[in-house]
């Protein structure tokens, strides 16, 4: 029989709802808070000063509930305060290193549809950090779920191979890296960059950030497996939780908006109350370690 695929909702403070889960039960965090003072109709806004000591107490409660063998990806972006930009992601960084998380690797969201702007001092944003934190170095990661046709270089660059190209050609810039071209003979498939060339949401299904389903479906598949847990502690209209849930992962989505919440119920189908933490510990018998 398939595995009953588990979507939760919940509304509240994730720092809250959070503490009701038990220690080591998800195996992906992905998620995109609000920014700071962004979205100011939508959330509040939080200042960029006070952004930091907001944040540091959900990502204590996002450690004790992710797997040693999880992942956290943090969306988020810089804004620009006074003229320059404000330096909260990289205090923020900083002090998540503090807390033991290790930052191991850092994806840029490239928004390839972003339309053109300026202003006195600077271009339109089309890019957004998506930041890769663990907490050991022995992490899940399935790197052939999210790899990428070879591409046409692959037509011309391999056609005719040098000597060079058929050993480890060290680099010219003396940089101690090196290739083997003729590696790559007869491959199909190639490991993407850590660039994600991804539109932006075009339809904002009444909400004002909503990221696109690709974000968090290639994530999920490069650090997940069927029937692991996804959570986005920032939910928003819960596409993180849709997409999950059509990858055969369970997931658990916490919004503090009410009115956001009941779209994300209504994405996912789900009932409105969920049993907290009883039913908790019984999803995770086989995912807890």
């Amino acid at each position: 029989m398939p595995t009953e695929i588990k979507s939760e909702i919940h509304l509240g403070d994730c720092l809250e709802i959070l503490a009701t889960y038990p220690d080591n039960f998800f195996d992906l965090i992905v998620t995109s808070p609000p920014y700071a003072d962004n979205r100011a109709n939508s959330y509040g806004g939080i200042n960029p000063d006070n952004y930091v000591a907001w944040f540091l107490p959900r990502a204590q409660q996002m450690s004790r509930v992710l797997k040693s063998t999880g992942t956290f990806i943090l969306n988020i972006k810089e804004k620009v305060v006074n003229g320059e930009r404000h330096t909260y992601v990289i205090e923020l960084i900083e002090e998540l290193r503090k807390q033991g998380w290790l930052w191991t690797e850092e994806f840029l969201w490239h928004k390839k549809n972003c339309y053109p702007g300026k202003w006195p001092n600077r271009f339109r944003d089309a890019w957004e950090r998506c930041l890769q934190f663990n907490k050991t170095k022995n992490f899940n990661m399935y790197q052939e779920a999210v790899m990428v046709p070879m591409g046409d270089w692959a037509k011309t660059r391999l056609k005719n191979l040098s000597d060079t190209d058929k050993t480890r050609d060290n680099s010219k810039v003396g940089s101690g890296f090196g290739k083997n071209v003729s590696n790559w003979l007869d491959r199909k498939m190639a490991y993407p960059t850590n660039v994600l060339h991804l539109a932006t949401e075009t339809g904002n299904r009444q909400h004002s950030a909503v990221f696109p389903k690709a974000l968090p479906i290639w994530f999920i598949k490069l650090f997940t497996q069927k029937d692991d847990w996804v959570l986005d502690p920032f939910c928003g209209v819960g596409t993180t939780c849709e997409v999950a849930q059509s990858l055969y992962r369970h997931s658990v989505g916490i919004e503090i908006k009410p009115e956001y919440y009941e779209l994300s119920k209504a994405n996912l189908n789900v009932p409105v109350n969920y049993p907290l933490f009883e039913d908790h510990n019984q999803y995770g018998k086989n995912h807890t370690e």
